[in-house]
């Protein structure tokens, strides 16, 4: 689904793309095969990283890595597409949520756009023993602040590696001028 919503913004292949706590996601795999050559992958766990750097092999080169917190993450850049498939629902505290905000806010440049998925409301309250917090879009709307745009939410069932079948949201937004 990530891939679908970030193919539906038509961005040339030279578009900077972030995507946050992708470490050992295959979505960097797809975006390369796609063309597109301005793809930072950042992730807190070196050992993710270390597993999507050995899958792509010599293709590693042409992604940025980075290991932070996101929430304590200072972007040296602006980029068109900050794309987070499961970070932000684990982030329980405010101040947490705030720090997020704010790097996503210094990252993502003015029409950029923001895809982000996360347990749905009346999908689990953890994941792998962690407490999470559910979203909708009006929910997730009031986190981010005023200067986002909703274009579209999609939901799914998705299927865990258990069987269980989980309640999952994914949105996307664009940024506006007036957001600060």
């Amino acid at each position: 689904m990530s891939l679908e919503l970030i193919t539906s913004c038509n961005f040339e292949k030279s578009a900077s793309i972030i995507d946050v706590g992708g470490g050992a996601s295959g979505l960097v795999d797809h975006l390369l095969q796609r063309g597109y050559s301005q793809v930072t992958v950042l992730d807190i766990s070196a050992a993710a990283l270390a597993v999507s750097q050995q899958r792509l092999g010599s293709n590693s080169a042409a992604v940025k890595w980075i290991e932070s917190d996101v929430t304590a993450y200072r972007p040296q850049r602006q980029v068109e597409l900050w794309h987070d498939r499961a970070v932000f629902h684990f982030l329980t505290e405010i101040e947490d949520r705030q720090n997020y905000i704010r790097a996503l806010k210094h990252a993502l440049a003015i029409n950029g756009h923001l895809i982000i998925a996360s347990f749905a409301i009346g999908g689990p309250e953890q994941c792998s023993g962690l407490p999470i917090v559910q979203y909708d879009a009006s929910i997730l709307s009031a986190q981010l602040g005023q200067g986002f745009t909703l274009v579209e939410e999609r939901t799914e069932k998705h299927l865990t590696p258990a069987g269980r079948e989980q309640a999952f949201a994914y949105f996307h937004f664009v940024r506006s001028a007036s957001s600060t």
